[in-house]
């Protein structure tokens, strides 16, 4: 599983970002976005995902 960014809500502060510990999120065209190949849900780091919680609004970042 990865987590994913909905588009419409992102408000691209970057914040996501310089939470990830794999590196799995990068800045889009509009928005940010999680690569899913890469993405962990901070398994073995976290107990739940540093980028939803990171992130200033709520429902932006959830489970794929």
């Amino acid at each position: 599983m990865a987590m994913t960014i909905n588009e419409d809500e992102c408000i691209s502060c970057g914040t996501c970002e310089t939470e990830c510990p794999t590196d799995s999120i990068s800045s889009g065209l509009f928005a940010y976005k999680i690569d899913a190949s890469t993405c962990t849900e901070c398994e073995g780091e976290s107990e739940t995902a540093q980028c939803a919680e990171a992130c200033p609004v709520s429902g932006c970042i959830t489970k794929t």
